[in-house]
């Protein structure tokens, strides 16, 4: 809503005097060329220049725009930059807090302000996912007809969260997490700015690593974390952040773990060959010990994707949807709740039975072909399709299995030099022994030498 006479003096004392504000605010970019991160969305031309300003207006003015992206990306902070750099009127409601009555008051305080003198208005909302398909459906006017551009910001995906006709009224610009070298920059001017600690304490390079793999890419809890540390630092008269002061303040231990090194193989080793083991727990903790130290989800997501492959196969046919499943998601929803989409999978792929038939099977064969035993494909199984290819003998003698009654044709189909070459040796583990039972049946009705 409209801040109130009350609502504008405490915003004009905090602007003059911002010392009492926390850091994460004191720190909020105040133009656009100080947004950290999300450098695709700030090129010149792009919607947010053309909202503070930096473009034409009237018939090809900016349009509304749709902010979709985790916590603490910048959706907030873009719109902050917004209300300060344009000379429209810029007014913020919640989803959270905020019903039609509030929108429809915003619309016509900005119906009457364009019509009497010339005024436009932003309107930020926030969280718009949380509002019901009536409270978005009453947007769609204002929106359309431009007595309002909106700025609305979502951590959910909008393509579920938002409606057709306000999705299609409005631009979705996609935020991307920010890297830790955006965090890192962020953390040092934030020492050293006059808006923030101005050289209180130094933030030394141990007691920073930690701090990125806090943040986990949100720029607000780093800005938080930073500030609670800088000030216990303070109170010991410490003229540095010492990491045991930081593990203090956040109370988070700092985990042993280098996502560029040694670390990071080991423990994802570890936490494979664990779930190879079938030992859930040591799995789960080598887990947790990732998540912890912040690793990229997808990462984990990956290695499970492969060990359901590699150690698991056919003995459990759900094992690599289940990882699959678990990387889409994943990738939907990132960290915090990511952890247990993880965990989930990992306890799946840690109980269920073993196979590295699979593994083996391919290995085999990628062996023989790379030693050159290969051989032509029989004349039978050749391309019949083509003019001429009758002429060659191709597809001549070729028994259609579907013809038969049992399925399956006894003749050869693998070059005569790998004929009765047997590279798949399933195990009796789990469902894979009706595997083994149809690779018996199978070679039998093929007419090939049983091994």
């Amino acid at each position: 809503m409209e801040p109130d006479l009350f609502t504008a003096a405490a915003e004009e004392r905090q602007e003059k005097d911002p010392s009492g504000s926390p850091l994460a605010v004191r720190m909020r970019p105040r133009t656009l060329d100080e947004v950290v991160g999300q450098q695709h969305l700030l090129k010149p031309g792009s919607p947010l220049r053309r909202l503070v300003g930096e473009g034409a207006s009237g018939p090809a003015g900016p349009s509304s725009v749709i902010l979709w992206g985790p916590p603490g990306t910048g959706k907030t902070t873009l719109a902050y930059v917004v209300s300060k750099a344009t000379d429209k009127r810029f007014v913020e409601l919640s989803a959270i807090t905020a019903g039609v009555k509030e929108v429809r008051t915003v619309i016509d305080g900005a119906r009457r302000a364009v019509g009497g003198y010339g005024k436009e208005t932003v309107l930020f909302l926030d969280e718009i996912h949380r509002f019901s398909k009536a409270q978005q459906d009453s947007l769609l006017p204002a929106v359309e007809n431009r007595w309002v551009t909106l700025i609305a910001a979502t951590t959910e995906n909008p393509y579920f969260s938002i409606i057709s006709p306000l999705l299609s009224r409005s631009l979705l610009l996609t935020l991307e997490s920010l890297t830790d070298d955006d965090i890192r920059g962020l953390l040092r001017r934030a020492l050293t700015d006059d808006r923030g600690l101005k050289g209180a304490v130094a933030l030394p390079e141990g007691t920073e690593d930690h701090l990125l793999r806090i943040a986990g890419g949100d720029a607000r809890r780093a800005l938080t974390a930073l500030e609670a540390a800088a000030g216990a630092a303070l109170d010991k008269g410490e003229a540095d952040i010492s990491l045991e002061t930081l593990e203090e303040t956040v109370d988070r231990a700092a985990v042993k773990y280098d996502r560029d090194g040694d670390q990071h193989y080991d423990v994802a080793s570890a936490l494979i060959k664990s779930i190879r083991g079938s030992d859930v727990d040591a799995a789960l903790h080598y887990l947790a010990r990732m998540i912890e130290a912040g690793e990229d989800p997808r990462f984990i997501a990956r290695r499970l994707m492969i060990s359901a492959s590699e150690d698991i196969g056919l003995a459990d046919p759900t094992a690599l949807p289940t990882a699959v499943a678990a990387a889409q998601a994943v990738a939907m929803i990132g960290f915090p709740e990511a952890a247990l989409t993880l965990s989930h999978a990992t306890i799946a792929l840690a109980l269920a039975p073993k196979s590295n038939a699979a593994t083996t099977a391919i290995g085999a064969a990628l062996e023989d072909v790379r030693k050159g035993h290969a051989g032509t494909v029989p004349a039978h199984l050749r391309d019949s399709h083509y003019q001429g290819a009758g002429k060659l003998g191709h597809g001549q003698g070729y028994v259609y299995p579907h013809d038969l009654p049992e399925g399956i044709a006894t003749q050869q189909y693998a070059p005569d030099a790998l004929k009765d070459r047997e590279y798949y040796t399933p195990t009796r583990h789990g469902a894979e022994a009706r595997y083994a039972d149809a690779v018996e049946w199978t070679r039998k009705h093929l007419g090939r030498k049983q091994s």
